[in-house]
């Protein structure tokens, strides 16, 4: 390298001229045309001229001619027409080197400024050429529509960038909001708050983010709130989760047909008519689903108990598109601010539901009792029911040890627990906390006894009726959804035991819950086999197995062992979704109530203790938070006062201290 030698070099995207001013074992001093004295290897060199200035010039000489150099090899290069060069070259692609493109450029006589053009040229239009400073290779056709495409998909990136950045800026300096936002910048920054570096474009998320001037993605949930994008309380894990919240045209269209066609099975000669029989349902308040109802009889050497399960299969055609969307959500979800149902609401509040005095299909079991409520023999029947009244909890509970038959089921579902306790059952009794949002959108809680008479006595009427479908199933070798579990790791206790921590206890030994198409022992409920077909509605667990007791019974193709499993599988992951979501949800709404309790105190129960920290719960609304050990010495099942130093719903946090 020679002092005075005029050289250019890529400064962020851009060629600089530039002089040099010294060199040492390839390391040289550079003056740039933007008056600035630096480093550089000369191995990053662009381009060494021939040309040279005198060093001995002042600084602002030098810069001054770098600049006439600058000048002069960019009005050089703008005639360079790169397109007609590729036309030409392209057909026969060959390497050409930096002489050979300089005299395709340019007529004689040539300087080293044509010949730094020409690189300039190239450096900024890539699109034709692959070159490497000295060496050029003309792209095939295929490859510049390829990189056309690209060039496209870049400008629209950066114009949805520019887009979603301004949308963004103006939502933070407006009070009021104006104008709708672009929908693919929308669903890129939603995807972002959700999935954060794991969403697809989390990159130009955060590009958008960045050029707004927003600072921290964590303000983009009140933005969006102050936009009308999202609610304050919007459930996020419904979207992180792709959890399905409305129903498809296909769908909705096939449910509306449903309802106007309904299936005439009224009289199919397999179903039993027993409309004559006085059938109640017993539920929550709030109940729109119907799908279980009871009745009693009383016969010369007992009674007939009846169970009756609305029949979903009737009416929704196996495989069809309510069947597939039914099969795509698993299970109906439950929660405080909303219901997502697993089939259309015309449907599942409606057509198939057993409300009061509208006949419906069912699917029957009638079990014949003895005067000491023993089973003495079953039938399961597909029927044509109607139910006669309709009753809540507390309304059971009020007439119970008044009337019949609500006493009387009572008293045998009484012994039907008796009899399960006995055989190895498992009760845990915990309280639970309903929380729900009245029509001003204020908080409600209520603590419910689960043990209260009403609610023991339809758990015991569906486990007897599941434990004989289950039965039933079994004797016929007919696959199905059969629940079973082993015995517990530990028993804390036998029979009912109504403190709190001693069922926390055994809660935690018992063994983890298996889903089968083969039958075996629930030692939980202490029963030999189980299966769930008692909520048909809202489960399609029990869809499944309800259409194999009807296959038996010779109505519809049953499923083999294999079709099962193939679809157990591909709803699990919508099953464990829709336990975690009605979990997090009513916690979210709990938190939040508690927001305006802060300092407030509770009594608490120590669940676990941790070198850090206690696992306590909140009895009052069996909501279960950390607390500091604090210098605390406590133990499980220690009883302490314990107050809210911080809550916020939206991150999940709940503090708590010792009082």
């Amino acid at each position: 390298m020679n002092i005075g030698s005029i050289v250019e070099y890529i400064d962020q995207q851009k060629i600089i001229s530039a002089v040099i001013l010294s060199e040492a074992k390839g390391k040289l001093r550079l003056l740039n045309e933007n008056s600035r004295e630096v480093n550089f290897s000369e191995k990053r060199l662009a381009h060494v001229s021939e040309a040279r200035l005198d060093t001995g010039l002042s600084k602002t000489t030098l810069v001054s001619h770098l600049k006439q150099v600058t000048e002069i090899r960019k009005t050089l290069s703008e005639s360079i027409n790169i397109r007609d060069l590729w036309e030409i070259l392209h057909d026969d692609p060959q390497e050409i080197d930096i002489s050979a493109m300089t005299m395709f450029c340019f007529d004689p006589p040539l300087t080293p400024d044509h010949e730094a053009a020409v690189i300039r040229a190239f450096f900024n239009d890539r699109l034709y050429f692959k070159f490497n400073k000295v060496i050029f290779l003309p792209f095939t056709e295929e490859q510049v529509e390829a990189k056309k495409r690209q060039i496209r998909e870049e400008e629209r990136r950066n114009a949805l960038i520019a887009r979603g950045a301004a949308w963004l800026a103006g939502l933070q300096d407006q009070e009021k909001v104006q104008g709708e936002p672009d929908p693919a910048v929308l669903k890129i920054l939603k995807d972002y708050y959700v999935f954060s570096n794991d969403a697809e474009k989390s990159f130009l998320a955060k590009e958008i983010i960045r050029k707004s001037g927003l600072g921290s993605p964590d303000r983009l949930f009140e933005l969006f709130v102050k936009a009308g994008i999202w609610d304050e309380d919007e459930n996020l894990d419904l979207i992180s989760l792709h959890i399905p919240t409305t129903f498809s045209d296909e769908v909705t269209r096939a449910a509306e047909l449903l309802c106007k066609t309904a299936p005439q099975v009224f009289d199919d000669p397999k179903r039993k008519d027993l409309t004559n029989l006085p059938l109640i349902t017993i539920d929550g308040q709030s109940t729109q689903d119907y799908d279980d109802a009871i009745s009693l009889e009383t016969t010369e050497n007992g009674y007939r108990l009846g169970i009756h399960i609305i029949d979903v299969g009737a009416c929704i055609r196996n495989r069809g598109p309510i069947d597939m969307a039914a099969r795509e959500r698993a299970s109906s979800i439950y929660m405080p601010d909303d219901k997502l149902p697993m089939i259309p609401p015309s449907l599942s509040e409606d057509l198939c539901s057993l409300k009061e005095g509208k006949l419906r299909p069912g699917v029957s079991t009638l079990v014949q009792m003895n005067r000491f409520f023993e089973v003495q023999d079953y039938q399961i029947v597909p029927s044509v029911i109607k139910v006669h009244h309709q009753m809540s909890y507390t309304e059971a509970n009020i007439v119970n040890g008044k009337n019949d038959p609500i006493t009387t089921l009572y008293k045998m579902a009484t012994v039907l627990r008796d009899k399960r306790l006995k055989s190895g059952a498992i009760q845990i009794t915990l309280p639970e906390v309903n929380v729900w949002l009245d029509e001003n959108k204020n908080i409600r809680y209520t603590k419910v006894d689960r043990e209260n008479p009403s609610r023991m006595l339809v758990s015991e009427m569906m486990i007897l009726a599941n434990s004989l479908m289950a039965e039933f199933l079994k004797n016929n070798n007919c696959p199905a959804v059969f629940r079973s579990q082993a015995q517990p790791k530990q028993r804390i206790f036998k029979g009912v035991e109504t403190q709190l921590m001693p069922n926390f206890l055994q809660r935690k030994h018992l063994s983890r819950a298996v889903i089968t198409t083969q039958a075996e022992p629930h030692a939980g409920l202490g029963v030999p086999a189980y299966v769930t077909a008692t909520s048909p509605i809202r489960r399609y667990h029990d869809l499944l197995t309800q259409r194999q007791i009807k296959a038996i019974l010779g109505i519809g193709t049953p499923y083999s062992a294999k079709e099962l499993d193939d679809i157990l599988a591909s709803i699990s992951t919508a099953v464990s979704n829709t336990g975690r979501i009605q979990a997090a949800r009513k916690r979210y709404w709990l938190i939040k109530y508690l927001q305006d309790f802060r300092g407030e105190s509770f009594e608490g129960l120590v669940l676990d203790a941790f070198k850090d920290h206690y696992n306590v719960l909140l009895k009052e609304f069996m909501l279960e938070s950390r607390l500091p050990t604090s210098g605390l010495k406590l133990k499980p099942g220690d009883q302490i006062q314990v107050t809210i130093q911080h809550a916020d719903a939206r991150r999940g946090q709940l503090t708590l201290f010792a009082v």
